[in-house]
């Protein structure tokens, strides 16, 4: 029988329904956060603040009791907008992609001269963004509400799935994330690892995954996103391996 196990890197919020998402699709999903998310403070927001932009999901908990509801959010992609709204914020706007596809819906809806942004990010992240942003004339603001950290050991059910043969992928939502995660295997599982197909969200990531001496395929999601990740992935098909979502 083919190797059925997929390794999960990403944190929470996002963990739980990848893990869903993988177990729904035939594969038995192996839940291995590679980073470790610790939430920070946020002060209260400047009234000169007219929209507040979130990079990533992990950073919802910090805007609730802090942002007033009625604050015009731009968010990531889908699911961050829809945590959003979960959260008591009715005007959300997606960009359904990553960082410059965010910068470019912020662009299509607003001026310079509605007043300053507010970026929500983490600890290293988010300065494209705001370069971005400034470049095209608004005044911004940058909040780091989160730090990620390295986890410093990986489960042994994940060890022994790829030591032993039992890991079909790997999925990488971040080029920090997978460096991090390959960096807290055993010697003998970075061995194993770097032949499992490693399923990542963007060419960046992709890069980042063949510098760590990656022999296995790498295949790149169509769009960056989960519902990208899980097309790549494919189902179980019991047999072979996968086949096309």
């Amino acid at each position: 029988m083919p190797a059925r196990g997929v390794i999960v890197t990403r944190p929470e919020p996002g963990l739980s329904e990848t893990l869903a998402a993988v177990q729904q699709a035939g594969w038995l999903a192996h839940a291995s956060p590679s980073l470790r998310i610790v939430a920070r403070q946020m002060p209260a927001v400047a009234r000169t603040v007219s929209a507040v932009l979130v990079t990533s999901g992990q950073a919802v908990p910090a805007v609730q009791g802090v942002v007033p509801p009625d604050m015009p959010f731009y968010a990531v992609g889908a699911r961050t907008a829809a945590r959003l709204r979960q959260v008591g914020f009715a005007t959300v706007q997606s960009a359904d992609g990553n960082a410059e596809a965010l910068a470019h819906v912020l662009c299509q809806h607003r001026t310079p001269a509605q007043g300053a942004l507010m970026v929500l990010s983490g600890r290293g992240q988010g300065g494209e963004l705001v370069h971005s942003l400034r470049g095209a004339g608004f005044r911004v603001i940058r909040r780091v509400v989160y730090d990620a950290r390295p986890v410093s050991c990986i489960a042994p059910v994940v060890t022994t799935a790829l030591e032993g043969g039992q890991a079909a992928a790997v999925l990488f939502f971040s080029a920090r994330s997978a460096a991090s995660w390959f960096a807290a295997l055993p010697a003998s599982a970075q061995v194993a690892a770097r032949a499992v197909r490693a399923i990542v969200i963007s060419p960046v990531v992709a890069q980042a995954v063949q510098a760590l001496g990656w022999h296995g395929v790498v295949s790149v999601a169509a769009s960056p996103d989960a519902a990208g990740m899980m097309a790549a992935l494919g189902v179980y098909s019991g047999r072979g391996g996968a086949e096309q979502a």
